[in-house]
This record gives structure tokens, sequence and C-alpha cells, in this order.
């Protein structure tokens, strides 16, 4: 069987880069087969599919992968790295709305890595979040792309990563927190600007928008596999809409916390306030970030008043 990723999906057109060469071709286009309207099934872009070849020379798509995750916005399936950016100021950061979107990534098994930008505007402020999420437990940069801070870091880390693996990647954050400027840094070829590719890639502001993967073997060398998301991110916002879950799983989805589990007072403690609790005695210790904690509480009041029917 030939399998493949879908790359882009235009017009009910899809591009599909193939795992391995096929009679000389290792890109190919296809329509999804009929079945798939009747059976509700639309392909995005990220997906692992499985392709046969017709006799005319063309292509079909067979069948969907079982997929990892997909958003609903931007359309994207099978994602793995999500390059969460914090801006230390202009706008500043709220924790909650942070540590929402990484627990989300967490619950669906999106590795989140962090980013804090704008590093020169303020550094101090710039080092404290950095302690806070990698004594949390993540990858942490601190960058600017006003002074190049961090740059050549994060592009080596990039580098490494993707030599062995194959990575669908994307950027998200707030509006403003620098996203686009920040990946022009790290990858000058794609030319984003203001959230729009450039003509190189034959994207501008006046073409039909699509989420569209680019092979990082085109943007850092031949040896290197995965993806990166063509749009420079997508808000926080965009991000809340997708999978939230429910109270029993809200633990898990902060990673630090998960020792505790099972040493607390109370069998069915809520991490929260209770007498006898593990999580508040290692945030009492400082083993366990304050802002992190405070984050855990407010979505798990958010959570506890989730009507049963939508969850």
């Amino acid at each position: 069987m030939i399998k493949g990723t879908v790359l882009k999906g235009v017009g009910g057109l899809y591009t599909v880069e193939l795992d391995e060469e096929y009679q000389e071709k290792r890109e190919i286009t296809l329509r999804a087969r009929g079945a798939f309207r009747h059976e509700k099934l639309v392909l995005l872009t990220g997906d692992r599919v499985e392709v046969e070849p017709l006799a005319d020379g063309s292509f079909f798509c067979k069948s969907i992968i079982e997929r990892k995750n997909s958003l609903i916005r931007p359309p994207l399936a099978n994602l793995d790295i999500i390059f969460v950016a914090i801006p230390c100021k202009k706008p500043m950061p709220s924790f909650e709305i942070i540590d929402k979107m990484i627990s989300i990534a967490e619950h669906n098994k999106i590795e989140p890595v962090i980013l804090i930008t704008k590093s020169d505007l303020e550094f101090d402020f710039a080092k404290e979040m950095y302690n806070i999420y990698k004594n949390s437990g993540f990858d942490v940069f601190i960058t600017s792309s006003e002074n190049k801070e961090g740059v050549d870091d994060f592009r080596n880390y990039l580098k490494n990563l993707t030599i062995n693996n194959a990575p669908i990647c994307a950027f998200a954050g707030v509006s403003g927190a620098g996203k686009s400027t920040f990946m022009n840094a790290i990858f000058p070829s794609l030319e984003l600007e203001t959230g729009d590719l450039s003509r190189k890639i034959e994207r501008g502001k006046n073409t039909t928008r699509h989420t569209e993967l680019f092979p990082l073997s085109k943007l850092l060398g031949s040896e290197h596999k995965g993806y990166l998301a063509d749009t420079p991110g997508f808000s926080l916002l965009d991000f809340e809409r997708f999978d939230f879950f429910d109270l029993e799983d809200l633990i898990y989805t902060f990673r630090e916390f998960k020792s505790s589990c099972g040493k607390c007072k109370y069998t069915k403690c809520s991490h929260t306030k209770e007498e006898g609790c593990d999580v508040i005695a290692r945030v009492k210790r400082g083993e366990i970030e304050k802002t992190r904690h405070q984050s855990y509480v407010a979505l798990y009041d958010i959570l506890k008043k989730k009507p049963t029917w939508k969850k």
C-alpha cells in the first residue's frame, strides 16, 4: 500500500507527499473518493493517507489513517509540536490563557515548546517566565527578533529535532506576540508578512487562504524531516475551541502535577484547596510554580461549571 501525507487541499484537489518515490513521483495530486462525502469524512492538511494508482496514471485516496488529533481552525491533522509564543510585553501575557492552551495541547498529545518573545523589551520578566516553564518541565527559549537572541539556539533545536523524526509543527500565540517576525528570523526564505505568505510560494493578501505544510527539508536542509504549517500561527482564541476536555482529565494536562496522583489525603482531592493535598504541599515547597497552580484552579472552576451535555 502506498502511503503519504496531505500537504494542502484547494477546491477538492489535494497534494500528497508520498513516503517513498513511486514511478519517479514524490508529490501527487488527487481527489478524495466519493464515499468520503457519504461518510462525512473530510481530508485535512496533515492527514496520513493510503493511496492507490489508477490505470490512467492518476491516484485516488483509498483511506485516511487514524488521526492523532485534528484542529478546527486552521484545519490541520496530526499536529506533533506547537511553538507557543509568549510576549514579554506589548501585549502583556496572561498565565491563565497560556496554561489553558498548554493543557489543551497536552490533552491532545501535542508537545508544547515555549518561545518567550520580545525579550529586548523586558528581559527580567523574560527570565522569570523562562524559570516558570522550565521548572514545569518544558523546553523553553528566550528570544528577540530585534536583537536575534535565541534565534540560533532555536534553529539548532529544530534541526536536531528533525534529523530522525518527522514532526508536524505550528506556531501559535496571541495577536502581536511576534510569531511572524520570529519565523522570518528562523526561515528567511518564507518571507512572512503580517500573516500572509509572499509571492515566493504563491500566497498573498488577495489569494484564497488554505492551510499548507511546508517540508522542513526545504527550510533546514535535505537531511531534515517533518513539516511546518505555513501560517505564522493561530490565536489562542482559535485554539480554545479545539476539543476541550472533562474535569477528571485536568490534572493529567499539568505534567508536573502527575506525580502527586494517589498521594493526597483524600481520594477525590480536587487539588485546589484541600488539607493534605500533595499538589498544594509541593506548591508551598516551591516544587510547583504558583502561577501554574493558579491556572489549574481557574481551569478547574471552568470545567466544574461545564454542562454535561457539552462534554
